[in-house]
């Protein structure tokens, strides 16, 4: 006799078929560390502005380095790296930041009596080189020396060129940066470092985004600002001795992702995490270790 069904039992193949888990699909920014201003040379010329850190993201705007990434599909209980790159000191380039499969590059240094390095912006040059380049769609060039003046060029930024040395006494200033609202509010992040003077009152500007200022008539370049990977100031001396340039600031990585989730960060970083509407965005501003939700 065949046994009957209650009206009430539902299979176990049933509730398989039946649950649908959520995706988790992970949004991101992730900026590398800026690199930092060139040393000012003594009887040389201004060190040029370093480069920002590579900039990659899934939320962006129009103009940035690079175009707009796809969000990660991701597995829950599985582990992802977390890097959160360090901005170079002043005449170093800038370091990696990265996120799962996703690598940002570090900026380049600024030029100073050797040519800038390249990276996710290139650095700029002092007044005898040429900028450095930066890395597809991650940011841009730095600046053009001027041979004719004492003056550096500006950094690369992620959302434009840095500027060129202009005219015989006016440094470059650095690349603009890129304006994300991955965290629920438009933050700009990534410009370039501005380029130092020798020989007037004026200094490139750094560019928007926490790009450092160029120094004037011996002084230090200003440092990029912190968790924004913009680069540093190149530094300026018209007397015997060198300067170092401005520090690079360091990066980020930004992490949306549904609310229905809960993220475990491991040691080793830094991290805090914000409820926006049906979304939790998780901000990491130092550190290397891995996460997992």
């Amino acid at each position: 006799m065949a046994r009957s069904r209650d009206a009430g039992y539902v299979s176990a193949y049933e509730v398989q078929a039946a649950y649908t888990p959520n995706p988790l699909k992970v949004d991101y920014l992730v900026v590398a560390g800026g690199g930092g201003g060139g040393n000012g040379i003594a009887a040389v010329a201004g060190g040029g502005g370093g480069g920002a850190g590579g900039l990659r993201s899934t939320v962006t705007v129009t103009g940035g380095g690079g175009p707009l990434e796809s969000a990660l599909s991701l597995s829950a209980g599985t582990s992802y790296v977390v890097t959160i790159g360090a901005g170079g000191a002043g005449d170093v380039s800038g370091s990696n930041s990265i996120f799962s499969t996703i690598t940002s590059t570090g900026g380049g240094r600024g030029g100073n009596n050797v040519a800038p390095s390249t990276g996710g912006s290139g650095g700029g040059s002092e007044r005898q080189g040429v900028g450095a380049n930066g890395t597809v769609n991650q940011g841009f060039a730095g600046g053009n020396g001027n041979a004719n003046g004492a003056v550096g060029a500006g950094g690369g930024g992620a959302g434009a060129i840095g500027g060129n040395a202009n005219g015989g006494v006016s440094p470059g200033a650095g690349g603009a940066g890129v304006a994300i609202g991955i965290s629920g509010s438009s933050v700009t992040y990534a410009g370039g470092g501005g380029g130092a003077n020798n020989v007037s009152s004026n200094a490139g500007v750094g560019g928007s985004g926490g790009g450092g200022a160029g120094g004037i008539n011996g002084t230090v370049g200003s440092a990029g600002s912190a968790n924004t990977g913009s680069g540093g100031g190149g530094s300026s001396v018209p007397g015997s001795s060198t300067i170092t340039g401005g520090a690079g600031g360091s990066g980020v990585v930004i992490l949306r992702y549904p609310n229905i989730f809960t993220i475990s960060i491991g040691g080793g970083l830094t991290g805090t995490t914000a409820l926006d509407g049906a979304f939790k965005v998780t901000t990491f501003t130092a550190g290397s270790g891995t996460v997992s939700w």
